[in-house]
């Protein structure tokens, strides 16, 4: 039997103002059956320190190197023993009761794998947030979205997305996950660093046939953008090349070619659009990603060939981007329903 029922992990890299601000709301509204451990990225600051001298019970653990998302919680993750995980930004207020609803609809159905609350944001506390809001979602050629999100549309809650429903992704931002599948799995891609590899991941558990799921009764706060803000040329180019590996690694066999031949003009479409904005750095972080999407082939084929490859749902039949720059679609209750697949 797993040590903890639940272990929440945080990952941190010179993180000691969101400790400062957050740590308190974590453990004013933690659960009996849940641990808080604080995982190291290799910080240069004194966060470590801060923790250690003023919540001393929580445990530190301590990564060698800063090896980004991805390698981060696989390296922490191999060191904790519990029946579910909670991948937690530290850039979160939590609020009461979070973490009860989102086990107890787990524990209710042992084929959901991983599960998300509502995400709303810090800064404008009646939005969503954009990463996650009520839910992730794919189109057709692997555009994330979400329920309450539309590349830069924010919603604002009004609790038209208080459903428990089925979802394609859910955030790495506060992810609760299985414990036992993660690690059968192989945790999350190490290759991705940061960004999209939490879609990878829930791609891999769906094609296992299992469940991501978003439960709305749990709610909490995310700042955002504290690692790479938006307008990041190295958050354009891990962006748009991750999307293309999770693409390659996940998508049935028909539909590789067909789905690269589309992303090519639509990449090239929003090169032209960085272009003409000025934003020389994203026209070279595009080109970047897909010559290095071109190099990593033969390695993303490898790891394809494990991969158990089916029809999954919640995908977007339509191109979102169409939807929404050309049909001015702003929000997802405005997307046909009978396009996404069950």
């Amino acid at each position: 039997m797993p040590i903890s029922k639940i272990a929440i992990v945080i990952l941190n890299w010179n993180g000691k103002l969101l400790l400062e601000k957050f740590l308190p709301y974590l453990i004013k509204y933690n659960s009996p059956d849940a641990e808080i451990i604080i995982a190291d990225n290799a910080s240069k600051d004194d966060s470590i320190s801060f923790v250690q001298t003023n919540y001393p019970d929580i445990r530190i653990i301590k990564n060698n190197e800063n090896g980004g998302f991805s390698k981060g919680y696989n390296d922490a993750l191999s060191q904790v023993d519990a029946e579910y995980y909670v991948l937690l930004n530290s850039d979160i207020e939590v609020t009461s009761n979070w973490i009860n609803p989102v086990i107890s609809l787990m524990d209710s159905d042992k084929n959901i794998a991983a599960c998300q609350p509502k995400i709303m944001s810090f800064y404008n506390q009646e939005e969503f947030e954009y990463a996650g809001a009520a839910g992730g979602y794919i189109d057709k050629f692997g555009y994330p979205f979400c329920r309450g999100r539309i590349f830069q549309e924010m919603e604002k809650d009004e609790k038209q997305y208080n459903d428990i429903v089925e979802i394609f992704w859910a955030t790495g931002a506060c992810m609760f996950v299985r414990a036992e599948l993660y690690h059968k799995l192989g945790g999350l891609d190490n290759d991705f660093f940061a960004h999209m590899e939490e879609i990878d991941f829930c791609w891999r558990l769906k094609n296992q046939g299992y469940k991501i799921m978003y439960c709305p009764d749990s709610v909490i706060f995310h700042v955002g953008g504290g690692t790479l803000p938006k307008n990041n040329s190295r958050k354009t180019y891990l962006n748009f090349r991750n999307n293309f590996f999770l693409l390659f690694k996940n998508l049935p066999s028909g539909k590789i070619f067909p789905v690269f031949f589309a992303r090519l003009f639509l990449d090239g479409i929003a090169g032209m659009k960085f272009l003409f904005q000025g934003h020389f750095k994203d026209v070279l972080a595009v080109t970047k990603a897909h010559f290095m999407f071109y190099f990593s082939i033969g390695k993303l084929y490898r790891k394809r060939r494990m991969i158990r490859h089916s029809q999954v749902s919640c995908i977007y039949g339509k191109s979102i981007v169409f939807e929404h720059y050309l049909k001015r679609k702003k929000y997802f209750r405005q997307l046909d329903k009978n396009n996404f697949s069950k």
